[in-house]
């Protein structure tokens, strides 16, 4: 994937596997999740379209900040959770209240109705039987009353009966001679009646009409007014009744009591709970705020003043006020800050009184140093004049004096680390220059030792601003370490360049197939002073400081240093700077462990293949013998780790991550192991051939080193003091 989301062309077009299922919306939502880039199963590859890029920006951007103050900040978390928590109980607490009142209003309208409606299908049975009683057997008068019947009585009695209810219910009286009732309404037919404007087609359910056709009693059930000329509807509550009119002809009769007050009861109290609750959450929310308040602000008192003592400023305490939790907490505080600041004061005191004593010993020393060194240069210039036995003490004087003057200079040159006054003078150098420099000041020990120095990736310039006179030490110690304990096989010095100018890296890898490092040994061997066996020969008089002064040059320059090793199985030292002076780095183009290692080759700690591993490659160089020549070590090709992009490739970690990691400040990308730049073409480039070589150890500083930091310490020792 592109740093712009886009797929390079090796990865367009390809399948997808068991996750190639996946429905359109599974996809579109893991393209927006991911922003356009590929899910680690695959799943979604190919380009994303440029508005789903854009859209799933426009919905990150707004979300980010506030994810990232949620995550800060724990006030906002407690009172944003009470809350939650608090609308919740209200909403539950409303729902319940709401149906209780809902409920006990629908059973009182349900009882005063039925008394309602019973009341009136009472008054209608008698006016239909007191008619019965005052009618006479007179022709003329019977159909007059039939008349009356049909067009008259069931008018008068739904206006009787619906006159004490005005607005409170409504009557409504249909024949109940044939399913479908509602008939002509021409005079001398028994048509619907109903008070008010209800329509009692609508009104009047098919089902309840059916019911009270088929059974008596007294039934009821829930319905919609309907009024005439609206289709708007008014919850109500029908009861009806099958009864007989003045002439014993059945009719039904109905009572519909609408909800229209109950409604409004139950609207104010819902409106009156939702009132109250919002206040109630209000409330809740500002007592969780000032409580927690009282909580967070002295931990974030705390955490300010840790802050501040952790930049220096050590005469930092709390504000302690009362005796709860709290202020034990700040009484506690204040303690261990006064006694930090205690035991940090006598630490720097021990400090500059022993970086004063080793600066004013190397200073003081010089002179004596100097006038037994005029000396012994006499003697070793006359030794020829005198017997073997004092010509050789001549020539032991005039080696332990280099040795001493050295050890001078760098802890001279250490004393300056310390008191930060060693400055970087950069500028544009390329290190092919100054590993060749280098390899020339090895040759004689390399000669010695019977090891073929071999330089590679040096076909194209490796560019940086350095300083060259630092650079060079780090180099020279690092490749005369190699030699020194290389036991005699190749020592190959690897150089790669990645990036662009602004955040590129450069980097120089010294691999030897000596000794090796034990686990742990890999980030003590930066320490000062430190020998992996203080029991090994020095044949080159190393003091421990080497090393330590490397570390400290490259961490100048805003590089890296980092070791890696496996015992048996040789070492390898990386230096990886910036291109530019004061840059970033974000990454390394050699891998810090090398790809004919033991892991890389599928071989376990004692060289046997690994179980599932496979065919093992072919082991590191040989021993080589007397006036053989042997060939150079060709670790296999390596993949880019620093894009020309700029940026890293994901790192494969190393199993050995503790003895890998370097000691440099950040330690943010320790032991573990980046990707090489690749150098088509490289040549191997032998330097010299020598015979058998000698054990050694991997630790140990170099002598070409020395001369160089003695001469810089004599130099800044002649201005310092003298």
């Amino acid at each position: 994937m592109t740093r712009d989301g886009s797929t390079p062309e090796g990865q367009r077009g390809r399948t997808v596997g068991p996750a190639g299922d996946m429905s359109l919306s599974g996809r579109l939502a893991a393209r927006l999740l991911r922003g356009g880039q590929l899910l680690p199963d695959g799943a979604v590859s190919g380009p994303v379209h440029p508005l789903l890029r854009l859209f799933s920006r426009w919905v990150r951007r707004p979300l980010l900040p506030a994810l990232r103050l949620w995550r800060r900040n724990i006030q906002l978390r407690v009172v944003a959770t009470t809350l939650l928590m608090s609308l919740a109980v209200v909403l539950l607490l409303g729902v319940v209240v709401v149906g209780q009142v809902r409920n006990g209003l629908l059973t009182a309208k349900a009882q005063a109705a039925q008394s309602q409606a019973v009341g009136g299908f009472e008054v209608a049975r008698k006016l239909a039987d007191g008619g019965d009683d005052n009618h006479t057997d007179d022709t003329n008068r019977t159909a007059s009353r039939g008349t009356q019947d049909s067009a008259t009585w069931l008018t008068s009695l739904v206006e009787q009966l619906a006159s004490g209810g005005q607005g409170v219910f409504s009557v409504v009286a249909l024949s109940s001679d044939t399913d479908e009732p509602f008939g002509d309404s021409t005079p001398g037919t028994r048509g619907p009646r109903a008070s008010g404007d209800v329509d009692p087609e609508r009104s009047v359910p098919l089902e309840l009409r059916r019911k009270l056709d088929s059974k008596s009693g007294t039934f009821r059930e829930y319905t919609q007014i309907k009024r005439i000329g609206s289709n708007d509807g008014v919850p109500a509550l029908i009861i009806g009744k099958r009864l007989n009119d003045i002439n014993g002809n059945q009719y039904q009769l109905y009572y519909l009591f609408p909800f229209s007050q109950e409604a409004e009861s139950l609207k104010l109290v819902t409106g009156t709970l939702a009132t109250a609750g919002v206040f109630v959450v209000i409330l809740l929310g500002a007592i969780a705020w000032l409580v927690v308040r009282q909580v967070v602000t002295p931990v974030r008192m705390a955490a300010g003043i840790s802050e501040r003592l952790a930049a220096g400023l050590l005469q930092e305490r709390m504000k302690v006020t009362g005796e709860d939790d709290i202020a034990r907490l700040g009484e506690s505080f204040n303690k261990m800050a006064q006694n930090l600041q205690l035991k940090i004061q006598q630490l720097e005191e021990l400090s500059r009184m022993q970086r004063r004593f080793v600066s004013d010993v190397s200073h003081e020393l010089r002179t004596p140093l100097t006038t037994v060194r005029m000396a012994a240069d006499v003697i070793h210039e006359v030794r020829d004049e005198f017997d073997p036995a004092t010509a050789r003490s001549a020539e032991l004087l005039r080696g332990q004096l280099d040795r001493f003057e050295s050890l001078l200079a760098e802890l001279l040159e250490i004393s300056r680390f310390d008191a930060g006054a060693a400055a970087l003078e950069a500028e544009p150098v390329d290190l092919r220059d100054v590993v060749h420099r280098v390899i020339e000041g090895a040759e004689p020990l390399a000669e010695r030792k019977g090891t073929r120095i071999v330089v590679r990736g040096a076909e194209h310039p490796v560019m940086a601003e350095a300083d060259p006179r630092r650079v060079e030490r780090i180099l020279r110690n690092l490749v005369v370490n190699a030699v020194e304990h290389g036991e005699g096989r190749d020592v190959v010095v690897r150089l790669a360049s990645a990036g662009g100018r602004s955040d590129g890296a450069v980097g120089v890898a010294v691999r030897d197939y000596g000794v090796g490092l034990k686990p742990g040994e890999a980030t003590r061997v930066f320490n000062r002073f430190w020998r992996a066996d203080p029991a090994r020969a020095r044949t080159t008089g190393g003091t421990g400081l080497g090393l330590s002064i490397a570390i400290e040059d490259a961490r100048l320059h805003g590089g890296w240093l980092q070791a890696w090793g496996e015992p048996g199985g040789g070492s390898q030292f990386r230096l990886t700077l910036p291109r530019t002076a004061g840059e970033t780095l974000r990454g390394s183009p050699i891998p810090l462990e090398p790809e004919d290692s033991r892991r890389n080759r599928g071989l376990d700690a004692h060289g046997r293949p690994r179980a599932g591993a496979g065919r093992a490659t072919p082991a590191v160089p040989a021993q080589p013998r007397p006036g053989a020549q042997h060939a150079p070590a060709r670790p296999a090709a390596t993949r880019p780790a620093l894009p020309p992009g700029g940026t890293r490739v994901p790192a494969q970690q190393t199993p050995t991550r503790k003895t890998g990691e370097a000691a440099h400040d950040d330690g943010t990308r320790d032991g573990t192991r980046t990707d090489a730049v690749p150098d088509p073409g490289a040549t191997d480039e032998p330097v010299r051939t020598g015979g058998p070589g000698a054990p050694g150890g991997a630790a140990a500083a170099a002598d070409s080193t020395q001369q160089e930091t003695g001469r810089d310490g004599e130099r800044e020792g002649g201005r310092r003091g003298r």
